[in-house]
């Protein structure tokens, strides 16, 4: 895969996160890159204090270093900085931070030499995967601990993870030092210069690549969910008049518009449906049913604009101080984003301190899909509740034949109400919680690497609780039996059972709640629901 700096598309990174894809820098970038860090290397050169070449970091940033020790400065940087907790990172997060710090670096204004983007691209071709703790950052300057790690390793002095075969499983293998990873792949250890470890370290790669395993983890999950909502409303005998188009062009909200798309089309075709036409008598559905479109939609929304900005934050420069190298060799996207007032492209180059570290988009952005991902969860647990009330879905009571001497689905759905529940305290916005360090000189932090990590465990969740009422709807079909669903939501059932056979009486239910919660995010549902023609794509449509 080229990589282009600045360019890079959601599918593109969808591909680095999922295996290991060989890289290649755009040749066009080459020039960019030695430009700014030729003005780096003026300024090491030179008497004049510059911030991240010759002075001290944060709080001691007033604090003046010999021209003799700013390799050192560097090399202390990384050491110091490698102080992270906790469970180490999925690979597939720090192949993304590999690949989004050489694009970011790659733009021409950071000041690195090619030498740097180059051991990156090439630690990411060898499939070697540094030993990231998940914790310790606060998304403020930059993601520092988890990029210094990262950093660590292709120094030779931290550590790789080694997977076994047969073991995917986040953080799964043996750690090995560096040094010897390095060596086996022919890797030459990074040597840093002047700046080089700062610009390492400050940027927001990790919480970015955090939310974007996010973001393409939940995908079939979202799918999912509305393959299995649809299923409900026809073990429900709902009705379809709530997904009519014109009901929601009225609304004029695109996910809400497609959402009912997708709804229609699923139904299609549902002998149910029919059955319902003819002889019901209930006026309307209950909210978890009628106003899907509205509450899934709606996720959807906040959904596509957190890939959106996502997708920018990957394309961004966001490391600290930033190069501007002269006006002769400065790309077109700088002197046009600049203007001509503000001087900042004079000739000899200049560097710039600012704040394109901090990652409150991407924390707010978290924190709008955690909100969604919640969501999404709490409107499935409240039709499995719907489902094994007798008196609103006029199926059997728990949704077994023998109520009283069998639970049924009673206690599965006790599980989706904690997992619900849990989610809803995971949701709480990370973005609000600021807590100033460096002793106050970064006084306000984004909190964006935490609000992208507890993602993970809110799609788990929402897994979970689709897994649940994906065998509660498929029951209920079960009940309504000769009747047929629609073709796709026969399928759908089909494929439930060739693992979960029907539960007449009470049997040890955990395992097929772990196969049908396999089901809903390893994309099987995604890609029945795929299959279907005239559909709106699910990102990126509004």
């Amino acid at each position: 895969m080229l990589l282009r700096p600045g360019q890079l598309a959601l599918e593109e990174l969808q591909a680095i996160h999922a295996a290991v894809e060989p890289l290649a820098l755009d040749p066009a970038a080459l020039p960019g890159i030695a430009a700014s860090a030729a003005v780096v290397q003026r300024a090491a050169a030179g008497d004049a204090p510059v911030y991240g070449v010759n002075t001290g970091f944060g709080k001691l940033a007033s604090t003046r270093i010999s021209s003799e020790d700013l390799a050192t400065l560097q090399w202390n940087l990384i050491r110091s900085h490698s102080v992270g907790v906790g469970a180490l990172l999925a690979p597939a997060v720090v192949r993304l931070m590999l690949a989004l710090k050489a694009a970011s670096l790659a733009r021409g204004y950071s000041g690195v030499r090619p030498v740097v983007i180059e051991t990156l691209i090439a630690v990411h071709n060898a499939g070697l995967v540094p030993c990231v703790p998940s914790q310790g950052s606060v998304g403020a300057s930059g993601d520092l601990a988890p990029l210094a790690h990262m950093t660590l390793a292709l120094m030779g002095e931290g550590e790789f993870l080694v997977t076994d075969p047969g073991q995917p499983g986040a953080g799964v293998g043996r750690r090995m030092p560096a040094a010897d990873m390095l060596r086996a792949a022919g890797i030459a250890p990074l040597r840093l210069a002047a700046k080089e470890g700062l610009a390492l370290i400050n940027g927001t790669q990790t919480s970015t690549a955090l939310a974007l395993h996010a973001l393409f983890a939940f995908e079939p999950v979202l799918e999912a969910a509305l393959v299995v909502g649809a299923l409900t409303v026809d073990a429900a005998r709902g009705s379809d008049g709530p997904f009519d188009p014109r009901i929601h062009v009225l609304r004029g909200q695109p996910g809400q518009i497609d959402v009912a798309a997708y709804y229609r089309r699923l139904l299609e075709g549902s002998a149910i449906r029919k059955s319902h036409l003819e002889g019901d008598d209930r006026v309307q559905d209950p909210y978890c049913l009628r106003c899907q479109p509205q509450v899934v939609g709606a996720c959807l929304d906040q959904l596509r604009h957190a890939a959106r900005v996502l997708l920018r934050e990957a394309n961004a420069v966001t490391d600290n101080p930033l190069v501007f190298a002269p006006e002769a060799t400065v790309r077109p996207e700088l002197v046009e984003g600049l203007g001509a007032s503000t001087g900042s492209a004079r000739t000899g180059g200049e560097m710039i301190s600012g704040g394109n570290f901090h990652a409150e988009p991407v924390a707010l952005a978290c924190d709008a899909m955690a909100t969604a991902i919640a969501e999404v969860g709490a409107i499935a647990e409240r039709r499995i509740a719907m489902l094994i009330d007798s008196s609103v879905s006029r199926l059997p009571p728990f949704l077994t034949a023998n109520a009283g001497l069998n639970s049924g689905f009673m206690i599965a759905h006790v599980t989706a109400a904690s997992l619900a529940s849990e989610n809803k305290s995971l949701a709480h916005p990370a973005s609000v919680d600021s807590l100033p360090t460096s002793a106050n000189q970064e006084d306000h932090v984004s909190m964006a690497t935490f609000a992208a990590r507890r993602l993970q465990p809110m799609i788990a969740n929402v897994a979970h609780i689709l897994g649940i009422e994906l065998l509660a709807a498929a029951q209920g079909i079960e009940f309504l039996r000769p009747l047929a669903s629609s073709p796709a939501l026969e399928q759908v059932h089909s494929t439930l059972r060739a693992t979960c056979p029907a539960m007449m009486s009470d049997r040890y239910l955990a395992p097929d709640i772990e196969a049908a919660g396999t089901l809903v995010a390893d994309g099987t549902l995604a890609r029945i629901l795929r299959r279907l023609d005239g559909l709106p794509p699910l990102w990126f449509a509004g």
